[in-house]
């Protein structure tokens, strides 16, 4: 008797959710093409310190899957698909003991029990965590799993390989991808059953941000011009506390917060006149104080700083002080954390207060999947941070790694299961895949051959400033008018670039040209999404403007913000690609908020039911 094909599914992206979606398809007894940027072992989900949320209430305080369900939604300023944030923290503890059966070396008390710790927008401890390399661990346990499906023959991997484009059958149905070896250049068309796309955030939109090199969201908004929805692109997470830097902004992480950091700067006492240490997060929101979400907390540094005058200037700065605790308990804790700082400014937080400020981290939005992470192609798949699933409006600290290893287990299964529908179509002839390797051929010898006046990294050094000037922490219409003029200059601007590097080896500065293209055009979906989102909620905070297009304030001189509007706005926004204009073309769907009623959200009082 023949024995059955194999069914092959293509993993873009080397990260905890294509690892664990890779882990379950070879599982299942299907075979993975995974392809990634760079060795998987170096995939950003590594960069994750802080821990991964679940309820495993160690602690006696007697916490419950529903209470992390509840500061999810909560946190996420009800912009979520409740069912599918359920379905996320019941899995969460499961996930951990697995994750411990795997070998994580979890951090445990003195009586072996797990640890926890404290995140943000979460009262109870929740928050799993291997040190301060927490997703590290993760990731290293799943790449283990991955090496020894890969030993049996059922895992091909592709590192320094860069996805280009996916390729549809005559029926519309994904059954491929093309893709461009990083060292020699060669492009390459590659058949398959479904393809899941899992290769994180768009952080290198902004510029400097927290995020890896290879966070630029080019695979992302090639699928977008290929007709995938965006959905939820506006709300960028802002982390509260990184040291900024002229090439890049590194991440300290919320466990600094979590495990007792306090955030203050210097101020003439209101009282006394006297010089003091301010801790502003615990007056301005006395029942959660430094653990307030970041969405929160960035807004409150940024006003310290821009408009009340305090903290450091030139640039921004406030104090995030762990040098109160104990020297070996910070060791312990966040041993990773102390290096880092330590390494880059020369100073030990053990000793002395670090300086931070925010800075972009996330993407809460992402493309748009249904809860089995179908795109609206069919055979296109996406799970991790490249989806917009799990965290609304606001993602809560370590709910990151969580979503990305929950996704995998979801997308996995459901790759392999479309796989085996009979619902695919024809598969690719050799002569549609030949001629979807052609035109991307093509496309990389005239980036080759530009010779124009510009320079492609000035034009990503401007776009990054830009939309941090206009995209960030605090936003108005009129700025988001000014920033999409001045994206569609730059994406004009694009076609005058010249290359200094005109061979077919390794030509990264070809490929970086090719992928700023896709980033200008993320951009502007961030920024359309924006514009047209007339409220505030979580990371997307909208000022109120005057009849003159000026910024309003109230009677003490505080800024005035829109207001949350779930009559017109509580729905996901839909990003579509206009090919005509290269344009974004922004609707609204409606998705599932029943389980949990909206309400205030408000963290200078306890979380109320």
């Amino acid at each position: 008797m023949a024995k059955a094909p194999e069914n092959k599914i293509i993993v873009v992206g080397g990260g905890l959710s294509g690892l664990m979606a890779t882990m379950k398809i070879c599982e299942g007894g299907g075979k993975v093409d995974l392809f990634s940027y760079c060795p998987v072992k170096r995939s950003h989900s590594l960069c994750a310190q802080g821990g991964i949320n679940a309820c495993m209430d160690t602690k006696g305080e007697h916490d419950s899957i529903y209470e992390h369900f509840d500061d999810t939604v909560y946190g996420g300023d009800f912009l979520a698909d409740q069912l599918a944030v359920k379905g996320m923290v019941e899995a969460a503890p499961k996930l951990i003991k697995m994750f411990d059966r795997m070998g994580v070396p979890f951090t445990r008390t003195s009586e072996g029990v797990l640890d926890l710790r404290n995140f943000g927008g979460q009262k109870n401890k929740r928050t799993c965590f291997a040190g301060s390399t927490t997703g590290q661990q993760l990731l290293y346990a799943l790449d283990e799993q991955v090496r020894h499906w890969e030993v049996k023959g059922k895992v091909t991997k592709y590192e320094f390989w860069e996805f280009i484009k996916v390729i549809k059958n005559k029926q519309g149905v994904v059954r491929g991808i093309v893709a461009q070896n990083m060292n020699s250049n060669e492009i390459v068309a590659f058949p398959a059953d479904v393809v899941i796309l899992a290769t994180g955030g768009p952080g290198m939109v902004f510029g400097r941000c927290t995020a890896s090199t290879i966070c630029n969201g080019s695979a992302v908004t090639s699928v977008y011009k290929d007709g995938a929805h965006l959905a939820n692109p506006e709300f960028i997470q802002i982390h509260p506390t990184a040291i900024p830097g002229p090439d890049k902004n590194r991440l300290m992480s919320e466990a600094c917060r979590g495990e007792g950091g306090r955030v203050w700067v210097w101020r003439d006492n209101p009282e006394t006149g006297e010089k003091e240490r301010w801790y502003f997060l615990e007056d301005m929101y006395p029942a959660y104080g430094n653990l307030v979400p970041r969405d929160v907390a960035s807004r409150a540094i940024y006003k310290v700083c821009v408009h009340m005058g305090l903290g450091m200037h030139e640039p921004n700065r406030v104090y995030l002080d762990l040098s109160h605790i104990d020297r070996d308990y910070l060791e312990r804790k966040l041993g990773g954390i102390l290096e880092m700082y330590t390494d880059f400014v020369g100073k030990s937080p053990a000793d002395v207060p670090m300086e931070i400020f925010p800075s972009v981290h996330y993407s809460m939005g992402g493309i748009w999947v249904d809860r089995l992470h179908h795109t609206n192609i069919p055979g296109l798949m996406a799970s991790g941070e490249c989806d917009y699933q799990y965290h609304g409006a606001n993602r809560l600290g370590a709910n990151s790694l969580l979503s990305a290893t929950y996704s995998g287990t979801v997308s996995g299964p459901e790759a392999l299961r479309w796989a085996r529908s009979g619902e695919l179509g024809d598969p690719l002839t050799e002569a549609e895949m030949e001629a979807a390797r052609k035109e991307c051929v093509a496309e990389f010898d005239k980036i080759r051959n530009m010779n124009g006046p510009e320079n492609a990294h000035k034009l990503h050094h401007e776009m990054g400033e830009i939309m941090y000037k206009y995209v960030s922490i605090e936003r108005d219409n009129i700025g988001l008018d000014q920033c999409l003029k001045e994206l569609k200059e730059i994406l004009k601007r694009w076609d005058n670039i010249g290359v200094t590097d005109h061979g077919n080896w390794a030509n990264q500065e070809a490929m970086f040209v090719r992928q700023l293209r896709n980033m200008i055009l993320y951009a502007m979906v961030v920024t359309k999404g924006a514009r047209c989102r007339d409220e505030s909620r979580g990371a997307h905070a909208k000022i109120v403007l005057d009849a003159n297009g000026n910024r309003q304030t109230d009677e003490q001189g505080e800024l005035v913000f829109m207001g949350r509007d779930d009559e017109r706005f509580m729905k996901t926004t839909i990003v579509d690609y206009d090919p005509k204009t290269e344009e974004p073309q922004v609707s609204y769907m409606e998705f599932d908020h029943s389980l949990i009623k909206p309400r205030a959200r408000n963290y200078a009082v306890a979380k109320k039911e």
